[in-house]
């Protein structure tokens, strides 16, 4: 099983390590991922600019390629210039953050998922729901688990896994959940400060309010202590608006 390996934290971050690591006793492990943080980039791609690619070491020996780009340049790449074959599976993470509600659509790490799913391989992204002291042996452990089931069970086209992780000792996490995407909103905010030269900047901040009870929510899921796994897709169109929008005469 060919595996390729991305995230949004960056190829020196810990959890893309943690994974690398564990999908490698699953199968033939590449790593692609950005050479700096890229967190929040959404589905971005680079076409202006050249992308600048490096080997990555960690601990003194060859760890994957480092490059100038986006999650999704990153998926690109490795599939269309560096893996010698096309891979079975694309992993995105692991992230140091939730990605759940309306946070997959800025999620650089989701998206990476995405691009893979667009190219017609199957893949997950998958993101620790915690800033504080993370731990990814247990999501590591996770999705080295799923990557098997997904050499022997079908994705429907354009399908992808987004799964989040309690920041939870396995003994205290109470299982698994496949949930919906929440319809939660980030309640952000911009702090307004004056830099030491006296200009004026402002920081984006905020926090989740949960807006709905459906236990079968991502965010839900995680707040009661499961892990969550949600199919989404990337067909934006809404069917159910699409007879009403025709009767509009355009």
């Amino acid at each position: 099983m060919e595996i390729l390996i991305t995230n949004d934290d960056g190829i020196y971050a810990e959890g893309i390590f943690a994974l690398a690591e564990a999908l490698k006793k699953v199968g033939n492990v590449t790593v692609v991922a950005p050479d700096t943080q890229r967190s929040a980039v959404g589905h971005a791609i680079t076409i202006t600019d050249p992308l600048r690619v490096v080997t990555a070491r960690r601990n003194g020996k060859f760890f994957g390629y480092a490059a100038s780009g986006t999650p999704a340049d990153c998926v690109k790449l490795g599939i269309k210039a560096i893996m010698k074959k096309k891979p079975d599976l694309v992993v995105s993470g692991i992230n140091l953050g939730g990605n759940q509600a309306y946070n997959i659509l800025y999620s650089g790490t989701v998206s990476g998922a995405t691009e893979g799913a667009l190219l017609g391989i199957p893949s997950m992204a998958v993101s620790l729901d915690t800033f504080v002291n993370p731990d990814f042996r247990g999501s590591a452990a996770f999705a080295a688990k799923l990557a098997k089931l997904m050499k022997t069970k079908a994705l429907p086209h354009g399908t992808l896994l987004n799964v989040n992780l309690p920041n939870l000792p396995a003994r205290r996490i109470k299982g698994v959940r496949v949930t919906t995407q929440s319809l939660t909103c980030f309640n952000d905010w911009f702090d307004k400060r004056t830099d030491p030269h006296g200009n004026t900047y402002y920081w984006m901040t905020g926090d989740y309010k949960p807006k709905d009870s459906d236990k079968k929510s991502d965010l839900n899921a995680l707040r009661a202590g499961y892990i969550s796994v949600t199919p989404i897709h990337f067909d934006l169109t809404n069917y159910a608006f699409f007879g009403e929008l025709e009767k509009w005469g355009l």
